[in-house]
C-alpha cells in the first residue's frame, strides 16, 4: 500500500505595520489582514507626533497599537539628518528610516517575518518618491524586508515577494497625490473616521519649525525646552535665554504643569497671562526684567505699569515693578 506523505503546512506570515494612524497606514493594514496576514500595527512616539490620532485610528479598524517612544533617537537625529529636511523642519527620510530599523530590532520578539508601511508611491514630494523611498530602505537596515502593499507592484521585488510569502498580483499599483481609490476603498471596508492628509506631525509646520530652529541654533534642543514649543507667544533675549508668554488660560495651566526648574512669571493681583522663562542656567536680574515687561505689554488690564511676581513653580515669592516693553523692541526678539 502506497502511504501519501503529508502536505507540508504553509505558515501563516507575520508583519509589522510602521503605523501613523492616517489613512493610507489604516488600507495598508487592511489589505495585508484580507490576503491572511497576521498584522501588528506600531506606532513610534515622538514630541513631535502623539499616540491619540493613531490610537483611536487602529481602534476604527479593529487593532490594539503597539507604541515604542523614540524621543532620544529621534531627537539625535533631528540634529544632523542625512537626506536633510523637507519645506520646513520635517526630515521625513531619516525619520522613516529611523521608524523602520527600530522596528527591525523587535522582529524577534514578536516572531515578526517582514515589515510594511502605507507609503504611496509620488505622493509626498520629499519622502515618497522612488528614490526617496529606497533611501529609507537604505537607512533601516532590512531593505529587502519592507513591503508597502498600496504601491508594490510599481516598486522593486522584496524577499517577501521573491520567495512568495506574498503574491505580488495580490499588492496595489496606487500612485500619485489623488486619493480617489483610497477613499473607494476606505468606504468598500466601512471606515469613516480618518485623519487628513497633511498629518500631525508639528515638525511640518511654518512656526512650530522656526522655534525649533532656534533651540538648535542655541544650543537648547532638550525634551523640555521643546515641549513649551507647543503653546504661546516665544521671544529670544539674548543667545542663552528666551520667554514664553501663554495666549490664553489653557495655556496658563500648561505653563505651570511643563515648568520644572523654570522662572515663571505673572502680574501681582490682577489676571492674565502666565511668562516662563526658558535657560540652561537661572535668569539674572537684567533678565528676569526684561521677561517682565515682555509679559506686561500681553496683559490688556495693566495700563503701562505694574508688579510682577516671579520665582520658581509654586514659590513666586519675589517681586519687580516695571513698564511695558515698547512694541518695536519686542517684534524684534519674536521668534
Amino acid at each position: 500500500m502506497k502511504v501519501r506523505k503529508a502536505k507540508k503546512m504553509k505558515k501563516k506570515y507575520r508583519c509589522f505595520a510602521l503605523f501613523s494612524g492616517g489613512l493610507d497606514s489604516m488600507l495598508s493594514v487592511l489589505q495585508m489582514k484580507n490576503l491572511g496576514y497576521d498584522v501588528l500595527p506600531i506606532f513610534f512616539k515622538t514630541p513631535f507626533f502623539g499616540s491619540e490620532n493613531a490610537i483611536k485610528a487602529a481602534e476604527e479598524i479593529g487593532y490594539n497599537l503597539i507604541i515604542l517612544d523614540i524621543t532620544d533617537k529621534h531627537i539625535k537625529m533631528l540634529q544632523n539628518p542625512r537626506y536633510g529636511y523637507g519645506k520646513y523642519m520635517n526630515p521625513c527620510i531619516d525619520c522613516h528610516g529611523l521608524m523602520f530599523r527600530e522596528a527591525s530590532e523587535l522582529m524577534q520578539q514578536y516572531e515578526v517575518d517582514f515589515l510594511i508601511s502605507g507609503e504611496v508611491l509620488g505622493q509626498r514630494p520629499m519622502s515618497q518618491r522612488k528614490d526617496a523611498l529606497n533611501s529609507v530602505s537604505k537607512l533601516s537596515n532590512i531593505k529587502d524586508l519592507i513591503v508597502r502593499p498600496l504601491s508594490q507592484k510599481l516598486l522593486a521585488d522584496t524577499l517577501p515577494i521573491r520567495e512568495e510569502w506574498i503574491d505580488k498580483e495580490k499588492m496595489l499599483d496606487i500612485q500619485g497625490r489623488s486619493r480617489k481609490r483610497q477613499m473607494e476603498m476606505a468606504n468598500d471596508w466601512g471606515i469613516k473616521t480618518f485623519q487628513t492628509p497633511a498629518g500631525g506631525c508639528l515638525l511640518t509646520d511654518e512656526s512650530f519649525s522656526s522655534r525649533l530652529r532656534d533651540l538648535i541654533e542655541h544650543d537648547m534642543l532638550e525634551l523640555n525646552f521643546i515641549e513649551f514649543l507647543k503653546i504661546g507667544r516665544h521671544f529670544r533675549m539674548n543667545d542663552e535665554v528666551k520667554v514664553i508668554i501663554s495666549r490664553k488660560e489653557k495655556e496658563n495651566e500648561m505653563i505651570s504643569n511643563l515648568a520644572k526648574n523654570e522662572f515663571i512669571l505673572k502680574t501681582h493681583n490682577i489676571p492674565g497671562p502666565l511668562g516662563v522663562i526658558n535657560s540652561k542656567r537661572n535668569p539674572n536680574e537684567e533678565e528676569i526684567s526684561l521677561a517682565a515687561s515682555i509679559l506686561l505689554r500681553y496683559n490688556n488690564k495693566v495700563q503701562n505699569r505694574a508688579e510682577v511676581l516671579f520665582g520658581k513653580k509654586f514659590q513666586l515669592t519675589n517681586k519687580i515693578e516695571i513698564t511695558k516693553i515698547n512694541s518695536d523692541i519686542l517684534m524684534k526678539m519674536k521668534i
